[in-house]
């Protein structure tokens, strides 16, 4: 197998992950497994007792340049008993391509129960501009000759979208199910024909649901999950199997677990020629949290465990988070989600 035929097949195999950091928004890892659901489901602004401040930094492959990053920060918190608002500000980093961006969030809470019970339907909604660039100074066009097709110089398109979501809560079990870019966009900064104005569809369907097991009298909690994510453009779908242990202590807990998040489309390709193979995007995310006093630190490893693969260096992602005001009246039940 030559130099360029496996570099093409290595580059086929990776483009799940490029695909991930040049989605329109923010795109779908692991963050919400460490107490950022709001990050992932508009429709958790509010839902807790405290208000909430998250910061993460995310970071693919320490050992390749220009790889994919994010950094993300985001607050939310009750306006009221039953409304909730957020903010969420990011920027996302992937060799030629970026984008930065800011969402605004609204929420509403129906409580069916009364008092510390907790069985609550919460609607979100996601306002939010960004700005897309891809830089091609370097590439052929512009002021190099060649291909006429490359603009060159930096291409750069604003947008405007929304997100809509619904989180259930009934004691310890949870559903969230959130519909991300509801408005068709067309994405100019890939043409350089000014006049390719097509609508193209960039929605993405996040579900996921869970229970919290709490044995009776016990400090420890343990909560299986699953979320799936369909982008409709691509027709491409993942999810992921979650187990979470909780330890609650005097100070505030600590708290770990895996996921293991698992492509159902995989990529063809050759390596002598003749015979065609099929890898699925498949990785496992350990991860490991502590809540001391109002403080969250969290830190999230995630291994693809393919065959053919960039780097195994890993993705590393670091979680700070600070928890303040709110209600401060806890629910009767085990949800580490809603009670602080």
């Amino acid at each position: 197998m030559n130099l360029n035929k496996a570099y093409f097949a290595l580059i086929i195999m990776l483009l799940p992950f490029f695909s991930q950091a040049q989605e329109r928004g923010i795109p779908v890892y692991s963050d919400y497994l460490t107490d950022n659901l709001y990050l992932l489901h508009p429709s958790m602004a509010g839902t807790a007792n405290a208000n909430k401040i998250r910061l993460t930094a995310r970071q693919q492959w320490f050992d390749v340049d220009e790889a994919p990053s994010l950094q993300t920060l985001s607050i939310n918190g009750s306006l009221t008993d039953n409304i909730g608002v957020g903010a969420i500000l990011f920027n996302d980093q992937n060799g030629r391509f970026s984008e930065q961006g800011a969402y605004l969030t609204f929420a509403y809470q129906l409580k069916f129960a009364g008092g510390d019970d907790l069985n609550m339907l919460s609607f979100g909604l996601n306002a939010g501009v960004g700005q897309e660039k891809v830089d091609m100074t370097d590439l052929v066009g512009g002021t190099n000759p060649g291909d006429p097709s490359i603009p060159g110089g930096v291409q750069s398109d604003a947008y405007f979208n929304v997100d809509f979501g619904l989180s259930y809560f009934y004691y310890e079990f949870f559903a969230h199910f959130t519909v991300k870019n509801i408005i068709p966009q067309s994405r100019d900064i890939f043409f350089a024909d000014d006049d390719t104005d097509e609508l193209t569809n960039q929605r993405q369907y996040v579900g996921s649901l869970g229970y919290v097991i709490a044995p009776f009298g016990s400090k420890w909690s343990y909560i299986p999950s699953v979320m799936v994510h369909m982008k409709d453009r691509t027709q491409e779908t993942n999810f992921d199997i979650n187990f979470k242990v909780f330890r609650e202590f005097d100070f505030g807990a600590l708290w770990g677990g895996l996921s293991y998040r698992r492509s159902l489309d995989g990529a063809e390709f050759t390596e002598d020629g003749t015979s065609v193979e099929n890898q699925k995007l498949q990785y496992i995310t350990p991860f490991l949290g502590i809540n001391y006093n109002q403080f969250m630190f969290a830190y999230t490893y995630s291994y693809q465990a393919n065959s053919i693969v960039l780097s195994n260096s890993g993705f590393h992602q670091i979680t700070l988070g600070y928890n303040f005001g709110g209600t401060g009246e806890r629910f009767e039940c085990n949800c580490p989600a809603v009670n602080f």
